[in-house]
Parts: C-alpha cells; sequence; structure tokens
C-alpha cells in the first residue's frame, strides 16, 4: 500500500459537478492499494500516517503530528499512486489492486484513522473526481507499507 500525504491548507473534492468532502487545515491523502496488500498494510500505513510529525511546533520545527496540529484528513483512492514508471514513458498499473480488493482495503486504511480520533473525510471510491488543494508549505511525504522506499 503506498500513501502520497501533503500538508494542505485546504483540501476538497468534487464529482459530477459537487463538492462531495473537504477540509480545512490537515493533510491530503491519495492512497494507493496494490494486488499484494492485506489488512496488515492498511493498519501500518494509516498508523504511520496518523503520527506522521510534518506540521510545525512553536519554534517552527516539524514536530506535530495531524491531530497535535488539530488538522483533518482527506482521503483519496487513487490506484496510480501503484504505477511503475521505471520503464519506457507509459506507467504500468500490474501492481494495482482491483475494485474488489482495493475497496475494503480503503475502507480499513480510512477506519483506522477515524478510531485514532482524527476527522477523516473521502472521496468517492472508482469516481472520476476534480482534486482541489491547496498545500501548506512544500511538504509531500512518500509512504509505501512494504518499506520499498
Amino acid at each position: 500500500m503506498r500513501a502520497v500525504v501533503q500538508r494542505v491548507s485546504r483540501s476538497g473534492v468534487v464529482v459530477d459537478g459537487r463538492e462531495v468532502a473537504v477540509i480545512g487545515h490537515g493533510l491530503h491523502v491519495y492512497l494507493g492499494v496494490d494486488a499484494d496488500d492485506d489488512e496488515r498494510d492498511a493498519v501500518y500505513l494509516a498508523d504511520k500516517v496518523r503520527h506522521l510529525r510534518v506540521f510545525p511546533d512553536a519554534a517552527g520545527k516539524m514536530n506535530l503530528d495531524v491531530a497535535a496540529a488539530g488538522g483533518d484528513v482527506l482521503v483519496v483512492s487513487a490506484f496510480t499512486v501503484s504505477a511503475d514508471a521505471r520503464r519506457g514513458r507509459r506507467p504500468s498499473f500490474d501492481a494495482a489492486a482491483g475494485d474488489a480488493q482495493a475497496r475494503p482495503m480503503y475502507d480499513r486504511f480510512r477506519a483506522e484513522l477515524a478510531r485514532s480520533g482524527l476527522t477523516v473525510r473521502t472521496g468517492v471510491f472508482g469516481a472520476s473526481m476534480k482534486v482541489q488543494t491547496t498545500n501548506a508549505g512544500q511538504v509531500c511525504i512518500l509512504l509505501d507499507s512494504h518499506n520499498v522506499f
């Protein structure tokens, strides 16, 4: 399971012209589920995101996690996070899980974040979404439950 985590001052998702989710200050997470992922990956990655210290403390150092910073989380399903672009110019999505496997893992990831006490909003799984983010600085972290990077 892979995630692209961005620190945002606002993030929202629009589907069919209607805003379906929005957060202010917090984390925007693009989540990709790989075919070899299971519930352990969802739990591990949710814990990693929950405790990722990317918000500034009183001294301006990145020492606070999203809860300590009073932020929310917006999770957007994105099979493209599983892309492999090491060969050629067209990314391969062979590693990405199909909908039947990815949906329960996406739901488990979201549930784990919510269980930790965070307010979690989501896009619409499998929908064509327009994503609007305003990043809070240049904070963009790549996470992988298999520790590939």
